[in-house]
């Protein structure tokens, strides 16, 4: 195994990890980490495969109960809008898709920060709005667990149905835009050593994001989530305005 590799699924072990603690998703972490070592498209196929594997575990390892009011309304609108996102990356230039991750990233992290008490109203239209603009930027971007998680947050469920339910949402939305991606040829034969890690790493970092979730107060650690997530998407935005120049 080169060192490339090694460093590469040490970096998607941190990310699941993080991603689960934080309750973002390891998307967030993982597509500008992964983008230093392959090409936007690209990373962007194989955090599908990385997410399926992530989300069974996640199924299985926080099993309190599914809300199914959220799995239709948040969940349906979710994986109609990945398709169309994953199918409107095909035609934007990986260049844009870059800056457009970046952005979205620093954001997303400043948002959760500044607005740290910020509530949804709890309501169908806004589980139907979440859903359907966290599936869309899912399926463009690689990530929107950010906004689906703001999304539920509003219909206060208990932490371990909470970690359940966007689980299953997002293994069918991860689901649906894998067969997006593969059709539109994100998905290389020279990526399967990459791929194969991934599937196991899902499990270990989920795993191991649960056994720290118990230990670790949550708000706190998520201020520091969100200070990280923040210097990613800052170092994201350089690298890609600089290859814009």
């Amino acid at each position: 195994m080169d060192a490339t590799l090694i460093l590469f699924l040490i970096l998607s072990l941190i990310a699941e990890i993080l991603g689960t603690i934080g309750g973002f998703g390891s998307s967030v972490y993982f597509v500008p980490l992964a983008n230093l070592f392959l090409d936007f498209k690209s990373v962007l196929g194989i955090t599908a495969v990385f997410h399926l594997s992530s989300n069974i575990s996640k199924m299985i390892l926080f099993k309190k109960g599914l809300n199914k009011f959220l799995l239709f309304y948040i969940g349906l609108p979710a994986v109609i809008m990945v398709i169309a996102g994953g199918i409107l990356s095909k035609y934007l230039d990986e260049r844009i898709l870059q800056l457009s991750f970046a952005v979205f990233i620093i954001l997303t992290s400043l948002f959760f920060l500044w607005f740290d008490k910020f509530v949804l109203a709890s309501d169908k239209k806004n589980a139907v709005i979440g859903g359907s603009l966290s599936g869309f930027l899912a399926g463009v971007l690689g990530t929107g667990g950010a906004i689906r998680g703001i999304t539920m947050v509003a219909f206060n469920i208990e932490k371990e149905q909470f970690v359940a339910t966007s689980a299953a949402i997002d293994f069918a939305v991860d689901f649906s835009r894998t067969v997006v991606y593969f059709m539109n040829g994100y998905m290389h034969v020279e990526h399967l050593k990459y791929m194969i890690g991934l599937i196991i790493i899902g499990f270990v970092g989920t795993w191991v994001g649960r056994v720290l979730l118990k230990r670790i107060s949550q708000e706190r650690f998520k201020t520091l989530v969100l200070v990280l997530l923040l210097g990613i998407g800052v170092f994201s935005l350089i690298r890609s305005l600089i290859q814009l120049s």
